[in-house]
């Protein structure tokens, strides 16, 4: 089997592999797509093997493009790591940091406080990618990632950036007028809900309340479903159904009149957001002054 001496070959089989298309991919490395898929085909025949399968919606690994995917990525890695030490070494730290979390979190956190960083700090970038998936960071090549305390993947590092939270149902006053007011969540299975879709488990977010000790999880139904928690508050204002988002992102509706919160005493706090992300990250400059941004201090 022959091997080529061009490395930026292998590392654009990586990135096309990683990505799972050659349009995200092309876009990533600045290069066109025909450009691209030239490259790939080149180093297949270069190996004598067929690296990825391409169809009309989709590209995927090989097994042997799997095997050759696993033995590049961590090196690649690893040399992205040393390059970008090699630049906090200077005065002005650099780098892109990649995010993945919710747009709630990116509009009411990351970037209120992360807009400040760009602009003291003009070498250093910062990708905020709109996930409700609890997507793998490392796997998918995130500097880092937002979840809720509980939700933090095991053996990562942690950092807060926001207080406690409630999740709160409510509703519209002529919903409620119409349809009644639900006094248990188990009640909720009589109403019309907004649906939050999980993109990465193929279905809904689920409705999870607590009173005297005991939990309930409700899975509820409706007319309409979002992937975007700001659509779902929109559609409750509308008098959609009833639906199930964070307390600040309607606080100044209830104040209005315009939303009734419901299910009060059903409704706990939960540890808040955090930021996460693996111990290789921590000897980057640019990911110390974000983190540092970040701090629930900073609030």
């Amino acid at each position: 089997m022959k091997s080529r001496d061009n490395l930026n070959d292998y590392v654009a089989f990586v990135t096309v592999a990683r990505e799972k298309s050659f349009t995200r991919a092309a876009a990533q490395l600045g290069v066109s797509q025909s450009a691209l898929s030239h490259t790939i085909r080149g180093l297949e025949s270069s190996l004598g093997v067929r690296l990825l399968t391409r169809t009309t919606r989709s590209v995927s690994p090989t097994d042997i493009g799997l095997r050759l995917l696993d033995s590049l990525s961590p090196r690649f890695e690893e040399i992205s790591n040393e390059i970008a030490a090699i630049g906090d070494t200077l005065d002005k730290p650099a780098g892109t940091i990649r995010i993945s979390a919710t747009d709630y979190a990116i509009q009411t956190i990351l970037w209120p406080r992360l807009g400040k960083v760009l602009k003291a700090y003009p070498d250093i970038n910062i990708e905020l990618i709109n996930d409700y998936g609890l997507t793998d960071i490392v796997a998918n090549r995130f500097d880092a990632g937002v979840r809720l305390g509980e939700q933090v993947t095991n053996g990562m590092i942690s950092v807060r950036i926001g207080p406690d939270m409630r999740f709160i149902a409510v509703a519209s006053p002529e919903y409620l007028g119409t349809h009644g007011i639900p006094a248990t969540p188990h009640q909720l299975a009589m109403h019309r809900c907004i649906n939050l879709r999980l993109p990465s488990h193929g279905g809904f977010y689920v409705w999870e309340f607590a009173k005297d000790g005991k939990e309930v999880k409700a899975r509820v139904d409706g007319q309409v479903v979002f992937n975007s928690v700001y659509q779902v508050v929109d559609a409750a204002i509308d008098g959609y159904g009833i639906a199930h988002v964070p307390e600040d992102l309607v606080s100044e509706h209830i104040a209005q009149g315009t939303l009734q919160q419901v299910l009060d005493e059903w409704t706990p706090y939960w540890d808040g957001l955090h930021i996460f992300y693996s111990s290789r990250r921590q000897s980057s400059k640019a990911m110390n002054i974000v983190i540092d941004a970040l701090r629930i201090k900073n609030a």
